[in-house]
C-alpha cells in the first residue's frame, strides 16, 4: 500500500511541475541597430519570464540594444527596423476626414513603421507627435 501512495505522490509531482519552454536566446552577440536573420538565433530549455519563444516574430525585427551571446531575448529589445532616423526631414500629413494639411518636420528620435515618433515642424517649431507610416511619412491627428 506504501509503494502505491508513494507512486501515486511521484506521478503528482510529475504532472504538476511546470513544462521547460524553448527560450530565444543570442546565437553571438548582436549589436544595437542590426537587422536580426535566423543564423543570429538559438534557443534554450528554459522558461524565462518575459523572454520570446517564437523565432518568426524576431527575424527582420532590429536589436534596439546590444544582444549579448547566450542571453535570452525579450520583447523590448527588439523592434521593427527605423525607418526614420534622428533628425532626418520627414513629410508630415495632418488627416481629419476629407481634409489633409502637409507639411515637413524633423525627426527627434529614430522609429520604425507603425511606431510614434516626435516630429518638429520646421515651419512653426512646434513638436508633435506622429505615427511612421511604411513610407517613411509621418501622420499626426485622430483622422488617419
Amino acid at each position: 500500500m506504501r509503494w502505491l501512495l508513494a507512486f501515486v505522490m511521484l506521478l503528482v509531482l510529475f504532472l504538476t511541475r511546470p513544462l521547460q519552454a524553448e527560450t530565444l536566446i543570442a546565437a553571438h552577440t548582436i549589436r544595437a541597430r542590426a537587422v536580426l536573420g535566423p543564423e543570429d538565433l538559438s534557443t534554450i530549455r528554459a522558461d524565462v519570464p518575459g523572454a520570446l519563444t517564437d523565432p518568426a516574430t524576431v527575424i527582420g525585427q532590429e536589436a534596439r540594444v546590444v544582444l549579448y551571446a547566450g542571453r535570452p531575448i525579450r520583447r523590448g529589445d527588439v523592434g521593427p527596423p527605423a525607418l526614420v532616423e534622428r533628425n532626418q526631414l520627414v513629410a508630415l500629413a495632418y488627416r481629419q476626414g476629407a481634409l489633409t494639411i502637409h507639411a515637413e518636420g524633423r525627426a527627434l528620435g529614430r522609429a520604425g513603421a507603425g511606431e510614434e515618433i516626435r516630429v518638429m515642424n520646421t515651419a512653426s517649431r512646434t513638436t508633435i507627435s506622429g505615427t511612421v507610416q511604411p513610407d517613411g511619412s509621418v501622420v499626426v491627428g485622430h483622422g488617419y
